[in-house]
């Protein structure tokens, strides 16, 4: 768990977003290998550089073997890093069964935001397991909050890279995240590395035109 300080790297320039009341909660999950601790970096620099209070608590349990991921990201939240369940405002899942898995943080009516993409565990790929019907959860995550699905692994291929996924991902969730888009696009050129800044750019972008609000 971590309590992110205002960040050194000039970004106390930035215009800020005139929300800085606005709290807001953001669970982002996925399995190790999809770059959830990138989306949250990217997510929580956006914040300290609009000069918002943030907290984050990174959870990798199994991650480096293709484990559940769970990050909580809390933007002017004071009362801990820890989304308590039925609060968060938004979800990013960078895959679906983890959508369902970590469903319970959720508000009533709160967005999710689902790759469709699966990844198969071991279980599944070994016959010892059948993975869930992908129209079934998404049909059950319907009836209760606002769902927002697409392909971002293949939005993702298409700028140049599938293991974009993530940065499409976080471009799909600033259409409702209190933060302007220019201080994404800001933070994304410090964070990525220049050989894939363009890919990554490219991939906020398309995850932004991949949905509406």
């Amino acid at each position: 768990m971590s309590l992110i300080p205002m960040d050194k790297d000039g970004f106390g320039a930035v215009p800020n977003s005139g929300k800085t009341d606005v709290k807001y909660d953001v669970v982002i999950c996925g399995v190790g290998g999809q770059g959830a601790i990138l989306a949250s970096d990217i997510l929580g620099r956006a914040a300290v550089a609009e000069g918002r209070a943030i907290q984050a608590a990174e959870t990798h349990g199994m991650a480096q073997r293709g484990g559940s991921v769970e990050n909580h990201v809390r933007i002017g939240s004071a009362y801990g890093s820890l989304i308590p369940p039925g609060s968060a405002d938004l979800m990013i899942a960078l895959e679906p069964v983890e959508a369902v898995r970590y469903a319970r943080l959720m508000k009533e009516g709160g967005v999710i935001i689902v790759n469709t993409e699966p990844v198969y565990p071991f279980t599944v790929t070994t016959g010892k397991a059948e993975y869930p019907g992908l129209s079934q959860m998404l049909e059950a995550l319907s009836k209760v909050f606002d769902v927002q699905a697409f392909n971002a692994t293949d939005v993702a291929a298409q700028t140049g890279n599938r293991q974009a996924t993530n940065v499409v991902m976080i471009g799909a969730a600033s259409h409702y995240i209190p933060l302007q888009k220019q201080t994404f696009i800001d933070c994304i050129r410090v964070l990525v590395p220049p050989e894939f800044l363009d890919i990554n750019l490219a991939a906020f972008e398309a995850g932004l035109k991949s949905i509406r609000k």
